[in-house]
């Protein structure tokens, strides 16, 4: 379950078993967690889960993902590119 973002109280995160599924990134903060799935051809995120969201955190952690959108994608592909390499 590799870290790949520390921001405003968030720790966004990959689950290290899910490379069959499209990209996403799952996020929590104190009792709040999350998972949106990334669109990277049209540039958008879906919610495909979340717990304990408040509105407010909802529209924060879609920005932090939208903010930092190709970083998230890049090391997706970095992490499971190294973990299928090493199956």
């Amino acid at each position: 379950m590799p870290t790949i973002l520390l921001i405003m109280g968030w720790r966004l995160y990959f689950w290290a078993n899910e490379d069959n599924e499209p990209i996403h990134v799952h996020a929590e903060k104190g009792d709040m967690e999350c998972k949106f799935w990334l669109d990277i051809d049209n540039f958008e995120i879906k919610e495909a889960l979340s717990y304990n969201m408040t509105p407010q955190a909802k529209r924060e952690i879609k920005k932090i993902i939208y903010d930092h959108f190709d970083y998230i994608v890049i090391e997706w592909s970095k992490f499971f590119t190294k973990t299928s390499n090493n199956g």
